[in-house]
């Protein structure tokens, strides 16, 4: 349904797995077994995996805390997307190299739920994609000591509106790891 014209294809995007941005996530080790067990799919699948990560301040361009996880590996030949905003088409090639895939479909998976997840979906919907959030594969950290629900309902308040997210055209949803088809 998305609104860009011939753009049939789908693209799994992995969002700020990042050391120091999923250290003290929630189901941090059952998050990350489902993203990889995405991108073994996408792959056998010969669907586009597009990895996003952030830089700022806080988290240093190049150091250990701004690595992706041990536990995922990026393939040579498969897009690398720096960001420093929240919404990872703002200020990055995103956009460039989703057109260059013929990408109109998107599968949303990574880290921060509250911040960069919402804001990627968001962001993708607004630029014409459909944007699936994979319910079981988004993780945030603690803010309740900032005035934030606990990470678990930001994560089922987060999958609840999105399943039903709509615009003309475009298409939001939700779907389990274990219900992912490409």
């Amino acid at each position: 349904m998305t609104t860009l014209p011939d753009r049939p294809r789908t693209a799994l995007l992995v969002i700020d797995v990042q050391n120091s941005v999923v250290a003290g996530a929630h189901r941090r080790d059952d998050v990350i077994a489902n993203i990889n067990t995405l991108i073994g799919k996408a792959r056998t699948a010969d669907v586009p995996v597009v990895w996003v990560q952030h830089s700022d301040d806080e988290l240093e361009y190049g150091s250990e805390n701004w690595q992706y996880v041990a536990e995922l590996t990026r393939r040579d030949g498969e897009p690398l997307v720096h960001k420093s905003y929240a919404d990872s088409f703002e200020e990055t090639d995103l956009e460039s190299v989703l057109a260059e895939l013929k990408v109109g479909r998107l599968l949303v998976s990574g880290a921060q739920t509250d911040v960069c997840i919402r804001s990627t979906l968001h962001g993708a919907v607004v630029r014409g994609y459909d944007a699936t959030l994979v319910a079981d594969a988004h993780t945030t950290e603690d803010m309740t000591k900032y005035g934030a629900p606990a990470p678990e309902q930001v994560i089922a308040h987060t999958n609840l509106y999105w399943k039903y997210h709509s615009a003309p055209g475009r298409q939001g949803g939700t779907v389990d790891t274990a219900d992912v088809t490409f």
